[in-house]
């Protein structure tokens, strides 16, 4: 059998090629503007929007020096009467629009024009301090609450946050997209002096919501996790670009954090930590809520995140990770493909995970598997919350230049079991470690991997399984009406 990193050679080159090229002339801005359609089968909620109106009705300055804060909560307050009578579109026109943060409505879409610019104010003021995620007990920079979200929800159904439709057909980059900027260095620069009392906000994050569409559009420079839904049930994130520097702090590309039925597609992340994280909450808070994520689907993404993870499962998995798929994944000059992180303490669980189809240039590991991922909530963990990590599927990898093959590290007394991995290859860097597999407290079995796989993951000549059952949300369909 071929390696699938060798059939898919050229197209790999091509895409390292193309991120270093991310605005290039080949992207194109869309000349029409269309109406988003949501529809998860038969009566399900959306449909084109019964009421539209622009920005600049309520008296939005599009300058880049001017409040607009009124101007969007006043639209979004008007706009919301029609929850009910068709639904309602906030239509933001090219140019730079700051204001302070603003929250969303049910049965809403906000629509940026190409070169619409929302660019998050840096006065604190505007920010105030909200109750922690009820999963964390506590900010995840401090303890304490936290400073409000820029973009925010709670208990929303069918919000559709979206712009135009070209995108780049050689990479999952939208081109002269509508922007979404939370001019992060502001709350970096806190951060590093340590002048911040309370964690830092997100970009976009939605609460106890469902029917969620996030597309076409480009994030950056979040203050620390860039899309974050929590809680939430059915949410897709297609065509969409995350943008941060790859030193900036805790700047997670895309984060479904106990939530079920999400598809992530077609994106292109560019983050100072992990491209996508998927939680569910941090030690006896987590364990306490107890709602897992679970039933993901992540295809067609890219990532650069020199220092983490392209897909990582945890730290925060106290209320356990599960029925999650990954194909179809690129990364460039990131630390490792997938990465799980957990500790004693975590409680929860991480099992039936299936990722296929990684092709991976310059990386630190492809696998890795962390169970001493310390990092506590408080002082109040339990030391008899012991994660189980179980059916674990890792296929089809091609990877070039690499430094160390695999670091898969269970938990005395706590294995981790069934993890299986086959058809790989990995080329090693000019200075690859001593040691390409380090694995203990791990179990499971490998076939046709090079370079051979540890003693705890003996050769069973057979692959790994990935379902062939396609999950709910693959149903969902996502179109244009006129």
């Amino acid at each position: 059998m071929e390696p699938f990193g060798i059939r898919s050679r050229s197209i790999r080159l091509l895409i390292i090629s193309m991120a270093a090229l991310v605005w290039t002339a080949e992207c194109q801005r869309a000349k029409e503007l269309g109406h988003q359609l949501w529809s998860v089968g038969d009566g399900a909620p959306g449909g084109c929007r019964a009421y539209a109106a622009d920005l600049v009705q309520f008296g939005g300055v599009s300058d880049g020096v001017t409040s607009n804060t009124k101007a969007f909560r006043d639209a979004i307050a008007n706009l919301s009467q029609y929850a009910s009578d068709g639904g309602s579109m906030l239509i933001v026109p090219p140019g730079r629009w700051l204001t302070g943060p603003f929250n969303l409505t049910s049965h809403f879409t906000l629509f940026l024009q190409g070169h619409a610019e929302i660019v998050a104010s840096t006065d604190m003021d505007e920010y105030p301090i909200v109750e922690p995620l009820p999963s964390y007990g506590r900010g995840r920079d401090a303890t304490g609450g936290r400073y409000s979200n820029f973009i925010w929800g709670a208990n929303l159904t069918d919000v559709i946050i979206t712009g135009i439709t070209k995108h780049s057909p050689y990479l999952s980059i939208n081109c002269e997209n509508g922007t979404i900027n939370g001019q992060g260095q502001f709350w970096w620069d806190k951060f590093h002096k340590k002048e911040l009392d309370s964690t830092r906000g997100y970009l976009l994050e939605l609460m106890h919501s469902e029917n969620i569409l996030i597309s076409n559009l480009t994030f950056i420079n979040s203050p620390a996790w860039t899309l974050h839904p929590v809680y939430c049930n059915n949410v897709i994130i297609s065509n969409v670009t995350v943008l941060a520097p790859v030193d900036s702090p805790n700047t997670d590309g895309i984060d479904p954090d106990s939530c079920s039925n999400v598809l992530i597609e077609n994106s292109f992340i560019v983050s100072g930590d992990d491209c996508i994280a998927i939680k569910s909450g941090w030690d006896e808070y987590g364990i306490r809520y107890g709602r897992p994520s679970e039933h993901i689907l992540i295809r067609g993404v890219t990532c650069i995140s020199p220092d983490s993870a392209v897909i990582a499962l945890g730290s925060e998995m106290s209320g356990g990770i599960q029925d999650v798929r990954a194909e179809n994944i690129v990364a460039v000059n990131s630390e490792a493909a997938v990465r799980i992180k957990t500790a004693i303490g975590r409680g929860g669980f991480v099992r039936d995970i299936f990722v296929k189809g990684v092709s991976l240039h310059t990386m630190k590991y492809v696998f890795w598997i962390t169970g001493n991922y310390g990092n506590h909530a408080d002082d109040h963990w339990d030391p008899d919350a012991l994660p189980e990590i179980t059916r674990i599927n890792y296929s089809d990898f091609f990877a070039e230049n690499v430094t160390m093959v695999a670091n898969l590290q269970g938990i005395e007394k706590d294995t981790f079991t069934d993890i299986c991995i086959s058809n790989v290859t990995a080329e090693l860097s000019a200075k690859p470690k001593k040691v390409l597999w380090n694995c203990s407290l791990v179990e499971g079995v490998s076939n046709y991997v090079s370079p051979k796989a540890c003693d705890e993951l003996p050769e069973n000549g057979k692959p790994c399984d990935y379902p062939t059952i396609p999950l709910p949300i693959e149903s969902v369909r996502v179109g244009q009406c006129g």
